[in-house]
């Protein structure tokens, strides 16, 4: 038997789980983001079937991201349907180039803090906006007012028997995948959220439930490639916003779950600028088809690592499986109740609100916290691209502010020289802390001051503190000595600042 027959059957039987773990999400993360179902489709074959042939992740799994459901909804909004495969395409480029620079390497400097808070975010306003669904209500428009408006839509939905429907449907869909966890581990084989889809469908066709089911018109139909209407709008800024979100957001989700996606196998590594070209070719290819962004997505690669993959056949293999299912078996989802989908994304929305981690983060580091919740609260108050930003904008500031440590130990005997040791890092951000220090000294003694602790001292710094000297000076004969001043020429033990010795 050739050694790769082992490998092509490893990779079959993995590919049909990660194919049925994909295909629920594929349709809802469509139906959330306002678009035909089919788009979702699309985004998945192309993810399985060009992402997944080149290189970069070996065994990351590619396609329509939940975590991209806010922003596409917005640019769907802002720009529409017709606009929407052109913005993917910049985006697409725009990672094509990042890549082909090697700047790939450079987004695994972005802080974990913003990354799981732009996650946070992501996760609060899909619930929010996904329980409207549920019920069968039109969801506000920004993210306060669907969560400000959830106690009022609740008690109309439980005054009005045609929302019960819908919300005894996507109730019945969280109950069924959160409790699939308990089932045999055989029967666990089959994801949760395709049985709890099936289920749902079957209840409706059974009893006749007064639910909407998702439309569909074919996949060849819903192929849309940017037309005159979309290099219309060209000259607009929101489209190149919208492209840049796309393609900074998708590329850190990609990139940094490709980190993890490493830590669940032992086999090669990514490669994160062939990772990030590879990410801009799907995009790009999902742009002229008119189809929505895609990103490579944990859930689908984690499950396809533990379904024992071994090469990048299985993720190949699951694009095929989708195809073949967008072109024999579409009909099928027109039994699909989108308040089923709704429910299939309240679970991947709530499980990517790191509760956990915000915990444990406070108990040991409250500045991470702090930005994680920052970041979050701004995503759900003004837009995903803002809130990222204002995260990235704390977490660059926190880092500074960290790196400007100083502390200063006095050390008075009452009758000697006063000594004073400065250590770690005196730049402008520590320059307040460094003159209460030095002004806080008697002016009618002699200063000592050891410097050699000090890792930087920045300009501002060493200028504050030369006058500072000549001032002490100036208020009487007594000297100010300074030992080994950092970023200067070595200075001699005992040499004097300000006055002639």
């Amino acid at each position: 038997m050739p050694s790769s027959m082992p490998h092509l059957r490893h990779d079959f039987a993995a590919s049909l789980v990660v194919f049925l773990v994909a295909l629920p999400l594929c349709i809802g993360v469509a139906v959330a983001s306002g678009v035909p179902a089919e788009l979702g489709l699309i985004t998945g074959i192309v993810g399985g079937l060009v992402t997944g042939l080149m290189r970069g992740s070996s065994l990351q799994v590619s396609g329509p991201a939940a975590g991209l459901t806010v922003l596409v909804l917005e640019a769907v909004r802002t720009l529409g349907v017709a606009v929407l495969g052109l913005a993917v395409l910049l985006a697409g480029l725009l990672q094509i180039c990042m890549g082909l620079l090697r700047w790939g390497r450079w987004f695994r400097a972005i802080s974990l803090s913003v990354v799981e808070g732009m996650l946070a975010g992501i996760g609060l306003v899909i619930v929010a906006g996904q329980l409207y669904t549920a019920a069968g209500v039109v969801a506000p428009a920004t993210g306060l007012d669907r969560i400000a408006g959830l106690p009022g839509a609740l008690a109309r939905v439980l005054t009005d028997t045609d929302a019960l429907a819908p919300l005894a449907v996507a109730t019945g869909t969280v109950l069924v995948i959160v409790g699939w966890r308990y089932a045999p581990r055989r029967v666990r084989a089959v994801p949760g959220a395709l049985v709890a889809i099936v289920l749902a469908a079957l209840a409706t066709a059974l009893f006749g439930l007064p639910v909407v089911t998702v439309r569909i018109d074919g996949v060849l139909a819903a192929v849309r490639p940017p037309g005159d209407e979309a290099f219309a709008a060209f000259g607009d800024l929101a489209l190149f916003g919208t492209a840049l979100a796309f393609a900074l957001i998708a590329s850190a989700e990609s990139l940094f779950g490709a980190a993890a996606v490493d830590r669940l196998h032992d086999g090669p590594r990514t490669d994160y600028d062939k990772e990030l070209v590879a990410q801009g070719v799907g995009n790009t290819v999902c742009g002229l088809l008119g189809a929505l962004p895609m990103t490579a997505v944990v859930v689908r690669s984690a499950a396809n690592v533990r379904a024992g993959a071994r090469t990048r056949a299985a993720r190949v293999l699951h694009g095929l499986w989708l195809l073949l299912f967008a072109a024999l078996l579409p009909a099928t989802l027109r039994f699909v109740p989108v308040a089923a989908l709704a429910g299939v994304l309240v679970h991947a929305g709530w499980k990517l609100i790191p509760f956990g981690r915000v915990a444990a983060l406070w108990r040991g580091h409250r500045g991470e916290a702090f930005i994680l919740v920052v970041t979050a609260l701004a995503i759900v108050s003004v837009s995903m691209l803002e809130g990222v930003l204002v995260g990235l904008a704390l977490s660059v500031g926190k880092a500074a502010w960290d790196a400007s440590h100083l502390r200063a130990v006095r050390t008075d005997d009452g009758f000697g020289p006063v000594r004073v040791s400065l250590s770690g890092n005196a730049n402008f951000l520590r320059l307040p802390k460094m003159l209460d220090a030095l002004e806080s000294l008697p002016k009618d003694r002699p200063v000592e001051l050891d410097l050699s602790g000090l890792h930087q001292l920045d300009h501002a710094c060493r200028a504050a503190l030369e006058s500072w000297a000549a001032r002490h000076c100036a208020a009487g004969p007594e000297a100010v000595s300074l030992h080994a001043l950092p970023e200067h020429r070595p200075a001699a033990d005992g040499e004097q600042v300000g006055a002639v010795p």
